[in-house]
C-alpha cells in the first residue's frame, strides 16, 4: 500500500510542476523589458538586434519557445543564461544554491528550537499568563515584515554593539577551499578554523530573522497538538504514576504528538528554500533569492524558469519525502 500511495503523490506532483512552468514562462513575456537590450543596449543598431534576438531563438513563435523549453527540460536541460555568457543554467544555480541551503538549515534549527519550546511549555501552562504570551508570539513572528526586523538587528547587533558583520556570507579571503559550498562545513572538513567563526559570525543574524519569523507556525502547532495528547489517558496514567512532569510532557506527550509537527517542520523547511528572498537582499547574502531577482530585473528568461524550476522540484520532493514519512509512521494515512 505505501508504494501505491508512493505513486499516486507522484503521480499528482507532475500536473503541478507542468503549471508552474508555464505559468513562469507567460509571465516572464508579458513583463515589460527584453534581454536583448540587456546584452546590447538600447541604442545598439537594429541589424545587432535582429541577430541577438534570432541567436536566442526569440524570434520565434511562443508555442515553438514553450516546445522547445519543455523538450530540453525532460532531457534535463535547464538551459543557457541568454545575459552571462550563455553559461549552463544548472552551474549558475550550483553556485549560488548552497549558500540559500545553508541559511535554510541554521534558520530552520533555530526556528524548531525556538517553536517547540515555546509551543510545549504554553500547552503545559494552558490558559496561564504564559501562554497568553507565547500564543501573542506566535501571531506576532509571523506577521513580521522581514527587512525591517533584519535591519532592527542590524542596527543593535552590528552598528550599535558592533558584534556581528552588517552583512554578506564571509569576509573577502576568507573563504574556506570549496567541497560542499557549504562554508561552515567546508571550513570543518579543511580544518579551516578562522574561515569557521567568520562564516559563523556572518550568519547569526540572517539566521535568527528568519528563523523566528518562522517559529511562529512552529509554536502555534506544538502547542495545539500538544494540547490534545496532554488530555489523553496515557498522560493522565503516567501522571499518576508519579512519573516526573518534565519526562510526561516532553517524551512520552512531545513524541505522540510529533507526526502532524513533522509534516508542517517539511513544508516549512521547502518554503524556507524557497522564499529566503527577503532575508537575503537585507542581508545581502549571494544566495537564490538575490540571484533570481537580478535575473528578473534583466528579463534573463531561460535563468529564471530554470531556478523556478528546480525550485519547484525542490519543494515537491520534500513535500512527496514528508508525505512518505508521514505515511511510514501513521499507516492510516495510505488509505485516505
Amino acid at each position: 500500500m505505501l508504494k501505491a500511495y508512493l505513486i499516486k503523490r507522484v503521480l499528482m506532483a507532475i500536473p503541478t510542476l507542468f503549471i508552474l512552468l508555464t505559468i513562469i514562462f507567460l509571465i516572464m513575456r508579458v513583463l515589460p523589458g527584453n534581454p536583448v537590450a540587456a546584452i546590447v543596449g538600447t541604442k545598439a543598431p537594429p541589424e545587432v538586434i535582429q541577430s541577438v534576438t534570432r541567436r536566442l531563438g526569440l524570434d520565434q513563435p511562443y508555442h515553438i519557445q514553450y516546445i522547445n523549453y519543455l523538450s530540453n527540460l525532460l532531457r534535463g536541460d535547464f538551459g543557457r543564461s541568454m545575459i552571462w555568457g550563455r553559461r549552463p543554467v544548472i552551474d549558475e544555480i550550483m553556485d549560488h544554491f548552497p549558500a540559500t541551503l545553508e541559511l535554510s538549515i541554521s534558520a530552520f534549527i533555530v526556528s524548531i528550537l525556538i517553536g517547540i519550546i515555546t509551543g510545549t511549555e504554553a500547552s503545559r501552562r494552558f490558559r496561564s499568563k504564559l501562554d497568553q504570551v507565547f500564543r501573542f508570539y506566535g501571531i506576532v513572528t509571523y506577521s513580521l515584515f522581514i527587512p525591517w526586523f533584519g535591519i532592527m538587528l542590524q542596527l543593535i547587533f552590528s552598528v550599535y554593539l558592533k558584534l556581528l558583520p552588517v552583512g554578506g556570507r564571509i569576509d573577502p579571503f576568507m573563504e574556506p577551499q570549496r567541497i560542499t559550498g557549504l562554508y561552515l562545513l567546508d571550513s570543518i572538513l579543511t580544518l579551516n578554523i578562522p574561515s569557521f567563526f567568520n562564516a559563523l559570525s556572518h550568519l547569526v543574524l540572517p539566521s535568527i530573522t528568519l528563523g523566528v519569523y518562522i517559529s511562529g507556525v512552529f509554536t502555534r502547532t506544538v502547542r495545539s497538538n500538544m494540547l490534545e495528547v496532554l488530555r489523553r489517558d496515557f498522560i493522565t496514567a503516567a501522571r499518576a504514576r508519579g512519573i516526573p512532569e518534565n519526562i510526561v510532557v516532553y517524551r512520552h506527550a512531545l513524541k505522540n504528538a510529533f507526526i502532524p509537527i513533522l509534516t508542517m517542520m517539511g513544508l516549512q523547511f521547502a518554503l524556507l528554500l524557497a522564499g529566503a528572498v527577503l532575508t537575503e537582499t537585507t542581508f545581502s547574502w549571494p544566495g537564490m533569492g538575490t540571484f533570481l531577482l537580478e535575473r528578473i530585473m534583466y528579463r534573463d528568461y531561460t535563468t529564471v524558469q530554470g531556478t523556478v524550476v528546480f525550485i519547484a522540484l525542490l519543494i515537491v520532493s520534500i513535500s512527496l519525502l514528508v508525505d512518505v514519512m508521514y505515511a511510514y509512521l501513521d499507516p492510516r494515512i495510505r488509505f485516505r
